[in-house]
């Protein structure tokens, strides 16, 4: 034996009863094992450094899974630790891989893994480890026993690194129409991400907002449908009889003087101005003494039922009301 004989690496313990993988030095340490003992048993064809602080206590190539656990062990080393709330979690492409979106590349195909930590902590990206800071950490999804970014957010930090505007198109849209979330959802992300400014991602955006538009009229079509709700007039303008232009709605009933709207509102910088806008119109008009209804793309996906029921009350509830003042009804 010389000193390029490596060492036989020897399993270590696991909770589970099966060899351990994967340890961070400051594991290794409080199992007993010496630095200078990790260093011998790190000779070819043993123990591998995948990333600094953190072993492969096994030969040969990581495997996806290692990948993603080391990263996280990585970014989870001690001292680095917060008191509170999540340390680190998988986000960005390999987030929505492990969301299952067919738009992201497999593990396997992966040259960086991004993670998530928060803002305060002092952390350097490495090798294929990318660190992604935020102010505030969202409540990660365990998927195949990882903590995992929502897709909200993993799709923004997945944008954060992208420049071609096909793929970026891609992983918006699958977002809203898989869904995983609405589209206001990830427009926000991306604003807290300051990537709005980027024209490849306005037009993605752009398209997003389009799509899921459409994605709600059509739920909003299909619960007046499948709950049997009486035909509005649908996607209309309202005004008052040679006076002012009051705004369009998404569906009216002129015998009951009820309007839905759906927000559809994207969460950019001139959203206080909008929802302003929206408030005003909506004032407006139930002072003239008609109903608005205001329903959102999350509300009509998740519990349309109970949508469909407001929808009907503000319908019944119209012969106890004063008469509406008569309003010009016109397409939009």
């Amino acid at each position: 034996m010389n000193h390029n004989t490596p060492i036989t690496p020897l399993p270590l313990p696991s909770p589970t009863g099966q060899a351990q993988r994967l340890a961070s030095a400051d594991q290794l340490r409080a199992q007993g094992i010496p630095a200078a003992e990790v260093a011998a048993r790190c000779r070819p064809g043993g123990w591998q450094q995948l990333l600094p602080g953190v072993f492969l206590l096994q030969p040969g190539p990581p495997t996806s899974e290692d990948r993603l656990k080391a990263a996280l062990l990585y970014a989870r080393r001690t001292g680095a630790v917060p008191p509170q709330g999540p340390d680190a979690m998988i986000t960005g492409l390999a987030a929505l891989t492990l969301h299952l979106f067919s738009s992201a590349p497999p593990l396997t195909a992966l040259d960086r893994i991004d993670v998530l930590v928060p803002r305060t902590r002092r952390l350097r990206s490495t090798g294929w480890v990318r660190v992604v800071r935020a102010p505030e950490s969202p409540e990660p999804v365990e998927l195949t026993g990882v903590p995992v970014a929502p897709v909200a957010r993993a799709v923004a930090d997945a944008v954060s690194g992208l420049a071609d505007a096909e793929t970026v198109r891609r992983l918006l849209t699958e977002a809203v129409r898989g869904g995983h979330c609405e589209p206001g959802v990830v427009v926000r992300e991306l604003s807290r991400a300051r990537l709005l400014s980027r024209p490849h991602v306005v037009d993605a955006v752009d398209a997003l907002l389009t799509e899921g538009r459409s994605l709600s009229e059509q739920r909003l079509y299909e619960m007046v449908r499948e709950f049997a709700l009486p035909d509005p007039l649908w996607n209309v303008d309202l005004r008052l009889p040679g006076g002012p232009h009051l705004g369009g709605v998404d569906a009216y009933w002129p015998d009951q003087a009820v309007a839905v709207e759906l927000d559809t509102r994207a969460p950019r910088q001139d959203d206080d101005e909008l929802w302003t806008e929206y408030t005003r119109k909506r004032e407006h008009l139930e002072r003239l003494g008609i109903t608005v209804v205001h329903l959102t793309p999350r509300k009509l996906r998740e519990a349309m039922d109970q949508q469909a029921t407001v929808v009907r009350t503000a319908l019944m509830a119209a012969a106890d009301r004063q008469p509406a003042a008569y309003v010009v009804v016109l397409p939009r």
